[in-house]
């Protein structure tokens, strides 16, 4: 299955979601976008990644423009506003469903409390691939699909 995740700016939340579900089991490949992406991941990002295990080489902000060719076959928003964007007309195939998270990197406070922020935000991101990856596993139709995801709290 081939996911392609969502949010405006392509700095934080998408780009955790690629980078986890890329070390999850071979049934799922990811890659992230942004409609408006600002070029860079945010650092914070890479450092709670790092920290966790995962890896972070190739990790880029980039535009969903790019994803033209991608075929995906799920497109997941994680941020509010990129749910609320019309997609690109060539991501009419593709299932798409929103999983709305916080944005650990807008909070403004401690290192402690920026990197629980992140932690709490890669758990629930861990936890929502996991689940993704075992429907990766059962090979189901969009229908199907759509709804084994919105059981799981997907929109």
């Amino acid at each position: 299955m081939k996911v392609l995740y969502i949010c405006t700016h392509n700095r934080c939340r998408s780009i955790l979601c690629e980078a986890i579900t890329n070390a999850s089991n071979g049934n799922v490949e990811a890659r992230s976008a942004g409609s408006q992406p600002v070029g860079e991941v945010h650092p914070l990002s890479i450092k709670y990644l790092a920290e966790r295990g995962f890896d972070t080489s190739g990790l880029k902000s980039q535009s969903w423009d790019e994803f033209e060719d991608y075929d995906a076959d799920l497109v997941v928003t994680v941020c509010d506003s990129a749910a609320g964007e019309s997609c690109p007309v060539y991501f009419g195939k593709s299932l798409k469903v929103h999983w709305g998270l916080e944005d650990p990197s807008k909070l403004e406070g401690s290192e402690q409390e920026k990197a629980a922020a992140f932690n709490n935000t890669i758990d629930i991101i861990e936890k929502r691939v996991a689940a993704l990856a075992e429907l990766a596993e059962k090979n189901l139709d969009k229908a199907a699909l759509k709804e084994a995801l919105s059981k799981l709290g997907a929109q």
